[in-house]
Formats: structure tokens, sequence, C-alpha cells
């Protein structure tokens, strides 16, 4: 039996036709415009000539023959930029143009177009990394590469980027087994040992998403906008050998600093540097650090620089422009009109005084040599420059050469002496009250009064005053007043007759606690009087006289609110003081959601994933919890803040214990309100769903032109 013969495949024939001969034919099936336009097609044909031929066909008279020209079914675009190239004189009208002719009748030239570009296989993106790496490897820089295929040069760097992530994991985005966002993630890091450390540990596991692996890839880094990191700088930083991870896909507010300790070496030695400048002024010490434990200047006093003295010119030129500013504003006052002339004199002389008034201000240098400087770094990364506070030890002591000899005695390790040895003198005013029995004291020959005659009569006075102070309470506030303002201003200063202890506990153990916006305030407020009050504590009384009412009790609640404790402490139970807390905030009818505490990331990270839930449960109710309950810890944290975000939701020691009479009103005013309980809160909210979504750019896109070498699209 013989074998049936196979028929042979003749190719279509391969002609330059003169580009005047060719005309582009109305059965091409595309229609829509789509990548790389034909002006950019043009340009790429212009630099690297046609790298692909036309596929046309013979256009044939009424009698079927063939008239000369040919009509372009696949390859119009092509077609269209060379058209282009004539235009610009840059190709001639009869250039030949490589084409392949189909003069068969098997097809039809709608079938040849539509086959052309459905048969073609786009470039797989990594190929296209790799291709780029290779160019770059050339020698030609992104801009260089962007130009020649139409692309950005933060694209064409985000693809070199990509092409350089650890050949393990580029295999496994090959084989479908990686996503290109988490490939885009691996790109922040070029270490490949720790890219694919990373994976191995997320491999297994149900969190894959990309912030994930920033996550994971940066937890040993610091932010750029971190503090310290902004005081050294980028420049500084990478001079000193340093890496900075950088994120092209996402905003990344400047990179990641890799080296954490050589970041921390930086901020020292250049705190050094500039904590030695600062004491070249003259202060007696200067202590740097990047941070400070809230209170840390608890028991110094402070003192403040004075504006310089003016002279005798500039008091009379002060009093001249004062009386010009005066005289202008009571006619301005009286005027009906509005003078512009007159106002601009105004501004003027206004602004010539403020010039006098705000002079430059400076320490006394006999005080800075007692005095010292706190040197750190704020959170915007500046540096911050706390000047003049006295330690206690370096505080002066000046008293009379009576109290000096005694207090000497004190100092050798002895007691108090009248020079009679008994150890007993007792000093009032300068004098002695109890020299010892058959001792005349004084040369006329009166004894001093027995002890215990100074101590009955001096009880007598005491309840007396006592009687007198109790009836005068405008006496009896500025007396209680000042004696905490000893004790809150002044260090080793005379004490009061009040027997009044006021007890300030700082809670420095407290991370974070003097960024909070309470602790600046008190902070400010703490300043602010600290300026006004006297230098020297003698002067004390009558300054609390000559304040004004409201003064003293803005004065006195402040000295008063730094007594206030309401910490629970596991060692020191003090359940009713607690109680009296909440007496004293309902009082106030204080709330701290009202004073500004909401529930951070930080603080849900501290919590167990059951009191996460909780308190999501309580401020959004059970359908919101049911759409994190399956969450990693630390994403179920980052979620929960952004549902309790607005909620007015408390943690048990935040909240201020009420009656039970007004219990039950009190939740339902706050839950008919606040809480998400019906059925809109069942709906994924649209922010659970953004780390699952695609990039909203496409900075790997490939378009089918730019996969042909951009020309083979049609």
């Amino acid at each position: 039996m013989a074998k049936n013969a196979i028929q042979k495949i003749a190719m279509n024939a391969a002609e330059n036709i003169p580009y005047d001969r060719l005309m582009l034919s109305q059965k091409n099936v595309r229609r829509i415009k789509d990548g790389v336009s034909i002006e950019q097609l043009a340009e790429d044909i212009g630099r690297r000539k046609l790298i692909q031929s036309l596929n046309v066909r013979p256009v044939l008279d009424g009698e079927g023959e063939e008239t000369g020209t040919f009509e372009v079914p696949a390859g119009g675009r092509r077609y269209l930029a060379l058209g282009i190239l004539i235009k610009q004189k840059r190709l001639a009208k009869n250039e030949p143009i490589p084409c392949i002719v189909n003069r068969g009748q098997e097809t039809s030239a709608e079938e040849d177009s539509l086959a052309e570009n459905l048969r073609r296989a786009d470039l797989h993106p990594l190929d296209q990394f790799r291709a780029f790496k290779t160019l770059s490897d050339q020698g030609l820089d992104p801009d260089e590469i962007g130009a020649r295929f139409f692309v950005s040069p933060a694209t064409v760097r985000q693809r070199l980027r990509l092409a350089s992530v650890s050949p393990k994991l580029l295999d496994l985005y090959e084989k479908d087994e990686i996503r290109l966002e988490q490939l885009m993630a691996f790109s922040i890091s070029d270490d490949h040992a720790r890219q694919e450390q990373v994976w191995e540990r997320i491999s297994s596991s149900h969190t894959q998403e990309p912030y994930y692996i920033r996550r994971l890839l940066t937890e040993t880094t610091v932010r750029a906008d971190d503090r310290r990191a902004v005081y050294v700088g980028a420049e500084a930083y990478e001079a000193a050998g340093g890496i900075i991870l950088r994120d092209l896909f996402e905003q990344d507010s400047g990179g990641w600093f890799q080296d954490a300790a050589l970041l921390e070496q930086l901020v020292f030695d250049r705190l050094k540097v500039d904590a030695e400048a600062i004491r070249a002024e003259g202060w007696k010490w200067v202590e740097a650090a990047i941070s400070f434990p809230y209170g840390h200047t608890a028991g110094m006093r402070r003192i403040y620089a004075e504006a310089q003295e003016l002279s005798g010119e500039e008091i009379e030129r002060y009093d001249a422009l004062k009386a010009e500013y005066d005289k202008l504003d009571a006619d301005y006052a009286k005027a009906e009109d509005a003078d512009e002339a007159i106002e601009a004199k105004l501004d003027q002389l206004g602004a010539e005084l403020d010039a006098i008034d705000d002079r430059p201000q400076s320490y006394d240098p006999t005080q800075k040599t007692i005095a010292g400087v706190f040197v750190t770094l704020a959170a915007n990364g500046k540096l911050q420059v706390d000047t003049g506070f006295v330690r206690s030890e370096d505080e002066p002591r000046t008293e009379t050469g009576e109290v000096d000899e005694v207090e000497e005695g004190v100092a050798d390790g002895g007691t108090r002496s009248n020079g009679n040895g008994d150890g007993d003198d007792v000093i009032v005013n300068g004098k002695p009250v109890n020299e010892a029995p058959g001792d005349d004291g004084e040369d006329d020959g009166i004894k001093p009064l027995p002890d215990r005659l100074v101590f009955d009569l001096t009880a007598q006075r005491t309840l007396a005053l006592r009687n007198a102070l109790a009836g005068d309470v405008d006496i009896a506030f500025v007396a209680a007043l000042h004696a905490f303002v000893l004790q809150v201003f002044y260090r080793f200063a005379p004490d009061t007759c009040l027997e009044i202890s006021l007890k300030s506990s700082s809670f420095s153990q407290v991370d974070g606690l003097a960024e909070t916006s309470w602790a600046k305030e008190i902070s400010e407020r703490h300043e602010a009087w600290n300026r006004e009050l006297p230098d020297e504590a003698e002067g004390l009384w009558d300054f609390l006289f000559g304040l004004d009412e409201a003064s003293r009790r803005a004065l006195f609640a402040h000295c008063v609110s730094l007594t206030l404790n309401a910490v629970v402490e596991p060692w020191n139970r003090r359940a009713k003081a607690l109680v009296h807390a909440d007496v004293l905030g309902r009082s106030l009818q204080f709330d701290m959601v009202d004073a500004g505490w909401t529930p951070t990331v930080e603080f849900l990270g501290r919590l167990t994933k059951a009191r996460i839930l909780q308190a999501v449960r309580e401020a959004r109710g059970a359908d919101s919890a049911q759409l994190i309950d399956h969450m990693k810890k630390d994403i179920m944290a980052r979620e929960a803040a952004r549902l309790l975000e607005g909620s007015n939701w408390l943690p048990e020691p935040l909240r201020l214990e009420v009656d039970e009479v007004d219990a039950g009103d009190a939740v339902a005013d706050d839950r008919s309100d606040e809480t998400a309980l019906d059925g809109d809160a069942a709906e994924l909210p649209a922010f659970l769903a953004d780390d699952l979504d695609p990039p909203s750019d496409k900075p790997v896109t490939i378009d089918s032109d730019e996969a042909d070498h951009l020309q083979a699209v049609e």
C-alpha cells in the first residue's frame, strides 16, 4: 500500500515594494488605539529602521489581474509611521519597504490581520526586567533607556530594581508562585539573603501581603522621618557608609536608614559637638541625650535670660515713639473716616516699638557659672536646647555669720551648740533663746526665758494666729499659695510657718509621656509662671499680694494640680484615693476623650487579641469585630485602631466611674450616637481591603508594541 504524499508548504515571497505603491487596507481588524503612539513608532523606526516586514496583498482589477499596487491589511501602524517619516523628509516616498506578499486565496485579508495580532505572545514582565538590566549593564543609563523605549526614567529604575531581586524569588515569580506586588515589596532591600529569609518566614503563613513584607524587611531600620535621621541627615549618613532603603513603588517619606547602630553613633557624635559648642558659652554643665524622661528637671531652679538694659538715648526715643503713637491712635479713634496714611504711620511706629521691646536677651554671666543646659532632639529632628537649670548642689549658700558658724558645726558632724556643750541651742531671729541656766547670756544680767515658757507662749501665739487666719479667707488662700509656690518653684527657700507638704510625682518611667499634649501644656504653663515669679523667695509674699485675684487663683490651681496622683500602682494600694480621683473628675466634668486620648496602634499592640476584639465589639458591635477576628495581632491592632477612630471608646482604667443611678442613661446616650450596631457595620470597610488591591499605578505594565520592539502590534 503506497504512502500518502505529504504536501510541502511554500512560504509567501518577500519583496521590497516602493512605499508609494502601498496603500492602507480597510480590512485591518485593529480599530482602537493602544500602546505606543504612531509618532513614537515613527521615531523608533527612524532610529533602528524597520525590523518587521509589512504583510501585503496585491490590488486586483476587474478582471482579477494585479494592478502593481498593494494593500496593507497587517502592519497598518508601521505603514502610517513610515508616512510620517516621509512627511518629515527623512524618508523618500519611493523607498523600498520590506513586505511579505500573500497572493493566495486560502485566507482573507481580515483573517491575516486577526492572526497576526492574536498569535503573538506578549513579553513576560520578567523578560523585560532582565532586558532592561542587560541594557544597563551595557552602559545605558535610565534616561537613555527610557528615551529609546518611550517610558519614564522612573519606570526604568523600577524595572531595574525588580531585576535586582534575589534570583530565587525571580524564579518563583516566573512560576507564578510570587505575585508582582510581593516582588515589588521585596525590592526595597538589596540583601538577597534577607529577602529569602523573609519569604521563608511568610511562605507558609496566611499573611503574605506586600505591606507585611515591607515591615519585615525594615523592622531593624530607622525611618527617614525619625528625629534621629532628620538630625543627622541622609547626606552625612551615606557619607559615613550608611545605606538608605528606598521603595520605588510606594511613598516612603525618604526611605529607611538601614544601619541603626551607625545612625545612633552619628547622633551621639553630633550631639557631643553641639553640646561642647553650647558649653563654651559659659555654662557650668551641658547634658545631651536623644531624649530625656518626663520630669527630668524636677527639683531644679531655672533662671531666664533678660533683655538688655536700654541706654538713656534709647529710653528717650522709646518714650517719644510711644507718645507719638498714642496721640495718632487717639486722633484716629476720633476720625469718622479711615485714613490710610495714619494707619500706615501707626503700623510703622508699632513696629519700631516692638523692635525695642523685643531686643536681644542674655543671661547674667555669673548665673551661667552655676547653671546648665539640657540638649536633646525635638520630635521634628531639630536641636532642642533648654537653658538655665540650677542643680540643688550648685545653689549658692548666702547666710549670716551666726548661721554660718552653726552650719559649720553641723557640717563638721557636731550639733548646734551655744558654746556650753549641751547642743540644745535654738536660734530665733538670730538670737539664742535656750541658753543654759546660770549663764546670764547678757551683760545687763537679764536671763533668757526658759525653754518651756517659750514653748508655752509660742503655742498660744500659734493658736491665736490660726484663729485669726481662719477668719480671713483671702489671707489664708495667699498663705497656702505661698507655701505651695515655695515648694514647687524654689529650692532651699526659707520655710513657711504653714505645715503643708506638697508632693509631685513625675512618672518618668512611662515612655513618651513628655510628648503628650497634656505634658506640653503643663510645661508651658509652669515655665510661664516661673518667668513671672521673683528670683528670690524672700520677695514671693509681696509678689503674691500684688497679683490680681484671677492670677492668684490660676497659680494656686497650677500648684495644686501638680500634686494630683490617680496612678494605679500594684505596690501602693490607694483605693480611697482613687475613688476620690473619680469624684474630682466628675466635679470637673472631665473625660479622657475630650482631653484628646485616642486608642493608637501602639496602645492596641500591647493588648491581647481577645482584648482588641472586645474593644471593637464594645465600640462598634459584634459585626465589626468579626471583620478582623481572623487577622494576625499586628494587623488586627492596625485595623482596630481605624475602626475605633471617632468611637469615643476608652479602656477601663481611663473610664470615669459613674453612679449606678446614672450609669444606664450614660451608656445608652453614648451608644445611641457612637456605636455602629446597624447593618452598615456588617459590610467590610473600604480601608480593610486597601492592602489587597493592586497598586493604582501600573509601573510594570507591558505594552504590546514594546514587546515586539514597539512595531509588531497590528
